[in-house]
């Protein structure tokens, strides 16, 4: 259980697992060098680890920000998102973080938290998002924004989950184990239970 807990404060592990994530690094206050960090991160290859003190030291924390690259899938456009978000509140199992992001043509500011509760089969999540969309995204309206926003949460979920058994194998499990685990799971394991919603304007 703890090991769940964990994977959803690594930053590495969120940055594996997040739908067209180029990188995701703490970054100092001011202005962010978007080009620098492609530069010194192209090509990294960070793998993400069940070592309890790795994790600690490399943790989401409280009043640190963090910068991303992100690329998505909004409808007939895949735009590439810069992104720099700040953790408002840490407690686990609670975190609560606010950003912005632009590209070329739209930006956004979010508000989002999450929360995890344990459960017999694994973590609940419940989480929620609420984002001003600007630009041309913003111009597609809701029904194209939403279902978007909630499938890029639907794929960050199932990859954690699936970099999880890897991480279970790699330590000692069996592929078997694993497989068994998955078939009787019926998509659950990590997450077996994902409340959330994300709102736009």
């Amino acid at each position: 259980m703890q090991w769940d807990v964990r994977t959803l404060s690594d930053p590495v592990m969120i940055e594996s697992a997040l739908p067209g994530c180029e990188f995701l690094v703490r970054v100092d206050e001011g202005d962010v060098d978007f080009d620098a960090l492609r530069e010194e991160h192209a090509g990294r290859d960070v793998e993400p680890t069940s070592d309890p003190e790795t994790i600690a030291e490399r943790a989401f924390e409280e009043g640190e920000r963090y910068a991303a690259v992100m690329q998505v899938s909004v409808g007939p456009v895949n735009p590439t998102f810069e992104t720099v978000v700040t953790i408002d509140h840490r407690e686990q199992p609670a975190m609560e973080a606010s950003g912005e992001g632009s590209t070329g043509d739209s930006s956004f500011e979010m508000h989002s938290w999450m929360d995890l509760t344990a459960t017999d089969d694994g973590i609940g999540v419940d989480w929620e998002t609420e984002a001003d969309v600007f630009g041309r995204i913003a111009s597609m309206g809701q029904r194209v924004i939403n279902p978007a926003a909630n499938q890029v949460v639907k794929r960050f979920f199932s990859s954690v989950q699936s970099e999880i058994r890897e991480r279970e194998i790699a330590e000692g499990g069996t592929v078997e184990a694993a497989e068994s685990a998955e078939e009787t799971s019926d998509d659950r394991g990590i997450v077996d239970r994902i409340l959330g919603r994300s709102e736009g304007s």
